[in-house]
């Protein structure tokens, strides 16, 4: 017996792996966060399968599906959203089941950040103006951030940000990022990334608030700040320069 904790993606049905369907198919358990998860996913499980909707359920009585399903040898697919790499409180989860001796996989799943970029039409790397991201978020209730983990910190580098789970303190964000990128640095928020009610406002720091104010979001949004979301003049990648060398190109001589 297996559990096999799946990123589902970041809301549209299509946007899973061939391998998590294959799990799915064959899994005669799913559990998966109903509050996240769109219903149409479920629809590759086995008909007749035991569908449990985690959102309101404690570690403990999530831990005590997986034993339930381990007594009676059967597996079970785990249904996050998005990817399984943050946020996505699979670790404690692990850790309980590396204490009962059972098995388990993690499937990864298609980030949000990744959803939200391709519906803005960018690549949010842009030569010589912003080559890193940085995936954070403000405080929260579930999980505090650690000391050095500031907006600010992360502001003075000048890379794009992805901020995640952050929607409620979109004034705070504001406060912090001004200092660093300037009011005038493009904004943009994507609320469900993917999904058929998704929703996009496009600002700069200085009139995102107004601009949140009049199209209200819930938490599910992601905001991303940065210079390299509107830019234009920019020089070309080198990767497909002529005069740029590697080995899956002849040297021409």
């Amino acid at each position: 017996m297996t559990v096999h904790f799946i990123g589902a993606g970041p809301g549209a049905p299509d946007l899973i792996t061939l391998r998590a369907v294959r799990l799915l198919r064959a899994a005669p358990v799913c559990l998966y966060a109903g509050s996240l998860v769109p219903k149409e996913i479920l629809g590759h499980c086995p008909k007749g399968a035991r569908l449990v909707d985690t959102a309101p359920l404690s570690l403990d009585e999530i831990v005590a599906e997986y034993v339930r399903a381990h007594a009676l040898g059967q597996d079970v697919a785990r249904l996050h959203s998005g990817d399984l790499s943050i946020w996505s409180a699979v670790n404690e989860q692990l850790r309980r089941l590396d204490a009962l001796g059972i098995d388990y996989t993690l499937t990864p799943g298609v980030p949000a950040f990744a959803a939200a970029a391709a519906s803005l039409g960018r690549e949010l790397t842009v030569p010589s103006l912003a080559q890193s991201l940085v995936l954070t978020r403000t405080p929260g209730r579930a999980s505090a951030m650690p000391e050095r983990e500031t907006l600010a910190a992360f502001a003075s580098t000048g890379a794009t940000l992805a901020i995640h789970l952050s929607i409620h303190a979109v004034a705070t964000v504001v406060a912090e990022l001004s200092p660093f990128y300037g009011q005038d640095c493009p904004v943009a928020v994507v609320w469900r990334a993917s999904w058929p009610e998704e929703r996009i406002v496009r600002s700069t720091l200085a009139g995102l608030v107004a601009a949140i104010a009049e199209a209200p979001m819930e938490r599910t949004a992601l905001i991303l700040v940065g210079p390299g979301l509107e830019a234009q003049a920019y020089p070309d990648s080198a990767l497909y320069d002529p005069g740029y060398q590697r080995r899956f190109r002849g040297r021409g001589d």
